[in-house]
């Protein structure tokens, strides 16, 4: 590096871009993984003859493992060196792909994912850490670009990919593609990534550990069970819930008394870190809460195929891949609190066309939609993480990305978790049909129930305007479930609001050889 952060080359160099490619191989897999698993949910419940609610667990207890690593990542790239812990999480990821693919039973299926979370929950925030620290602040903007190939491919290729290889292949092969990407990432990591170079001078945070991490996991499984039991009253939910908050609170306590603590919130004092921080969490329960409903609204309520609905998903990444190389280039010269504004309008706008569909929206209308939703995506993610970013020194960065990448996964969470419900309790809203149970249950089927069984042709005779009022109210339960959504986008234009619209001053900016000495955070 050279001696100033302003002394940096303006374009990105062939030896950064190098340790770019390892990043972006992780970040695909883990990106992708979620999304291709989540339209195999239906599979799994044939498959292993199990519930909605028990195949659900496949997505959580990856939500939950993620979380109760993502907070040691931080310590953990300090102590023993970015490489050899990206190699690591990248080992773990790959055996806990194969491992699922040989399970036999919907339990081993979640203990295996459980094991493919701890790897993935290190590789974003491993792999933000190890990017930033490559390029220095003042190319940040245009390398947070490149890390969001695998967000655009996620959208994109997920869904598409999945419901192929389920089609064409088998279940198995949504988790044994990673094995080929794992060894190629392995094989490239070791050659590209520099080596390490650890300073393991600070102690490990156990008491923190012991608040934090279960904490997280706590909470985290009462959110992810509402929509299982649907109310916030059940015992599961909010006994859970309570302990795990106040296991978090307890922490954020006393993370200002140890000089070392796992989670470093004394970051916050940077203004920048802070709102960018606050804009981004509100940001992903908004839209990313809402955006796993968008395939659920083509499988269920227009009874597409798993490949169909996914390539109908395609033009929310064709937009975002469209605008996040300008966004990022233009994040380097222009203050984010210039231009997020402009991109979440775009997303607001593509977004109020969901709370009107109905069961013959028309597709040109919704894929025009999602295309401009995908413009705002391109436009608001990356520019709010580097902002989120910049102003950190290369010490600084491990923590800061775990920071973010913390909240991202409690947003995101808790989203999924807030849509599902609401969803939920609308379609259970449906009335009976007389005369018709549920051959495992003996419950009633409710005119909901049945015509979304019928798209995905169940063999069951009914007529047409059972039917009919069937995909209706499932239609409208969608609509109205999407103007809660569209509510929460609006509210995150109060926190974008602040972000900064003004360059920070030459002696804000961390020099390249910050990162030997930690340094206090500068205030704004």
């Amino acid at each position: 590096m050279t001696d100033t952060a302003a002394a940096q080359p303006a374009k990105l160099d062939a030896a950064v871009l190098k340790i770019a490619g390892v990043v972006v191989l992780g970040a695909i897999m883990s990106i992708l993984d979620i999304t291709v698993v989540s339209v195999a949910l239906p599979t799994f419940q044939t498959e292993f003859d199990a519930t909605y609610a028990q195949v659900a667990w496949t997505l959580t207890g990856y939500t939950l493992a993620l979380a109760t690593v993502i907070p040691l990542s931080g310590w953990a790239a300090d102590r023993f060196g970015t490489k050899r812990l990206y190699m690591l999480a990248l080992f773990l990821f790959t055996a806990g792909s194969v491992l699922c693919a040989t399970a036999g039973s919907i339990e081993q299926l979640v203990a295996y994912r459980v094991l493919q979370g701890l790897g993935g929950g290190m590789l974003m925030p491993l792999g933000m850490t190890i990017m930033t620290r490559a390029a220095g602040p003042e190319r940040i903007g245009r390398l947070m670009a490149v890390l969001g190939i695998p967000m655009l491919l996620g959208p994109i290729g997920g869904p598409i990919l999945g419901g192929w290889l389920i089609e064409a292949a088998s279940w198995h092969w949504v988790f044994l593609i990673n094995l080929p990407i794992g060894i190629i990432g392995l094989v490239y990591a070791f050659f590209a990534l520099p080596k390490d170079d650890p300073k393991p001078s600070e102690s490990f945070d156990f008491v923190g550990m012991l608040m934090l991490s279960p904490g997280l996991a706590l909470f985290l499984y009462g959110v992810s069970s509402l929509p299982e039991t649907g109310t916030i009253t059940a015992t599961k939910v909010w006994v859970t819930m309570l302990i795990g908050a106040l296991l978090v609170i307890g922490f954020v306590v006393y993370s200002f008394k140890p000089k070392h603590p796992l989670l470093d919130l004394r970051l916050f004092r940077n203004k920048r870190l802070a709102v960018s921080t606050i804009s981004l969490f509100v940001f992903v329960i908004a839209f990313m809460g809402a955006g796993l409903l968008f395939p659920s609204y083509f499988l269920q309520v227009r009874g597409e195929s798993t490949l169909h609905a996914g390539l109908l998903m395609a033009p929310q990444g064709i937009g975002a891949m469209i605008t996040m190389p300008i966004a990022g280039t233009l994040a380097d010269r222009i203050p984010v609190g210039r231009t997020v504004p402009f991109a979440m309008a775009l997303i607001a706008l593509g977004f109020f066309t969901f709370t009107q569909v109905g069961t013959d929206t028309s597709y040109l209308l919704l894929c025009g939609s999602l295309f401009v939703m995908g413009l705002g995506m391109g436009g608001t993610m990356m520019p709010i993480m580097t902002s989120a970013l910049r102003t950190l020194t290369n010490h600084e960065v491990a923590r800061g990305s775990t920071l973010v990448n913390i909240l991202q996964q409690i947003g995101g969470s808790i989203g999924t978790a807030t849509m599902s419900v609401i969803l939920t309790s609308h379609l259970n809203g449906s009335a009976p049909i007389p005369g018709v149970t549920n051959p495992g249950t003996g419950e009633p089927v409710t005119e909901a129930e049945a015509a979304i069984a019928a798209q995905h042709g169940a063999q069951m005779q009914l007529p047409p305007d059972v039917l009919q009022r069937g995909l209706t109210f499932v239609a409208d339960s969608f609509a109205s479930t999407f103007w809660v959504g569209f509510i929460l986008v609006l509210a995150t234009f109060i926190p974008i609001a602040f972000l900064p619209r003004k360059k920070a001053p030459a002696s804000e900016a961390p020099s390249a050889d910050e990162g030997a000495v930690p340094t206090p955070v500068v205030m704004h």
